[in-house]
């Protein structure tokens, strides 16, 4: 029987091979207005995401999920999440983004649970008004309270409903937001990382099937 119980997995650049955001962006024609409001220093990171989301507005919501099936899995991803599975291994996304869309891969992939921003939507079109999914915002960057989903809180969280230790349990990222679940989790998995995120993980890999190793 495996040690770990359940694995976390952040989406854009781990699952899917590009971020969600750029590649709808490049497809509608707001790129440069994307650019410009994450360039923008004089919001919080929490702040950045609801300014980000408004640009989505009046957008067709089966647009957008079919520009978003567009983009490529990570290598791997598939049959590493079939062996998880075959071992009784929970798995779940936590992103920045929005959780129409974290679902529809959860369904393609066969993950178990999703946790993200709810991108408000009324009758099939986006409105531009974004949920965040972090509820305990606070300005420590090492709690993950400063983005508009703590990752952290959400392993944890997510952990205690399952009966699960949080020593049991594995979480992949790549990027600075990922940071506080790889840290909190019984092993951290750095993956294709920014070099300030492999300094907090345990595991620095370009392959994700490098996870079975550890179950």
């Amino acid at each position: 029987m495996s040690k770990f119980k359940l694995v976390m997995f952040d989406m854009d650049g781990t699952l899917i091979k590009d971020r969600g955001i750029f590649v709808i962006a490049e497809k509608k024609g707001f790129k440069d207005k994307l650019i410009k409001k994450i360039n923008n220093n004089t919001l919080d990171f929490y702040e950045k995401s609801i300014d980000i989301a408004k640009l989505s507005k009046g957008l067709i919501k089966n647009e957008i999920i079919d520009i978003f099936r567009s983009i490529k899995l990570s290598k791997n991803i598939e049959f590493v999440i079939k062996e998880l599975k075959r071992y009784n291994i929970k798995t779940a996304i936590a992103t920045d983004s929005y959780k129409f869309l974290a679902d529809d891969l959860k369904e393609r992939l066969g993950i178990d649970y999703t946790f993200a921003n709810n991108l408000i939507i009324n009758e099939g079109i986006i409105t531009g008004e974004l949920e965040i999914h972090n509820k305990e915002l606070t300005k420590d960057i090492f709690s993950g309270n400063i983005y508009s989903i703590c990752k952290s809180c959400a392993l944890e969280n997510l952990s205690k409903e399952l009966g699960i230790n949080i020593n049991e349990t594995i979480a992949v990222g790549d990027g600075k937001v990922d940071i506080g679940m790889i840290k909190k989790a019984g092993l951290g998995i750095a993956y294709n990382a920014l070099e300030r995120v492999q300094k907090n993980a345990d595991i620095v890999t370009n392959d994700l099937k490098i996870i079975l190793e550890y179950i």
